[in-house]
């Protein structure tokens, strides 16, 4: 496979505390789609963009990369998310880790399941769209 999984998992959360790692269901939340993504065999790397070192720490206990932390200046509730990706993109350039597709996965999904994902990615092996969501 060719294809990234990058996961999004700012510290800091406004409205919820700790949303990334809150447990849900005798588990950090930030597991599930971890889990998930690893049950697809898609993905060559799945890898956590963050700011916060515990969620760094949880997520590589739970079989995640995170070859960096990302920086507070993109770490901000202001920070789309299309910015954070292309963050993401720039470092696994520059540390010539080699793909075709990324896929964006969300910490707070925990119920994407992989019939999900088999699905997005076969629309994206079709060549009719730039990407899915």
């Amino acid at each position: 496979m060719k294809t990234v999984a990058i996961i999004p998992a700012r510290g800091n959360s406004e409205r919820i505390k700790n949303k990334n790692i809150i447990n849900f269901f005798g588990k950090p939340i930030i597991y599930w789609p971890i889990r998930n993504a690893k049950k697809t065999n898609l993905f060559k790397k799945i890898i956590v963009s963050t700011d916060n070192k515990k969620i760094a720490r949880i997520s590589k206990y739970y079989g995640a990369e995170v070859p960096f932390i990302r920086p507070k200046k993109i770490s901000d509730n202001k920070t789309g998310i299309l910015k954070v990706i292309k963050h993401s993109i720039k470092i696994l350039e520059k540390k010539k880790i080699k793909f075709k597709y990324i896929c964006c996965i969300f910490a707070t999904a925990p119920l994407l399941d992989k019939k999900i994902l088999y699905s997005a990615y076969r629309k994206l092996l079709k060549g009719k769209y730039d990407f899915v969501f």
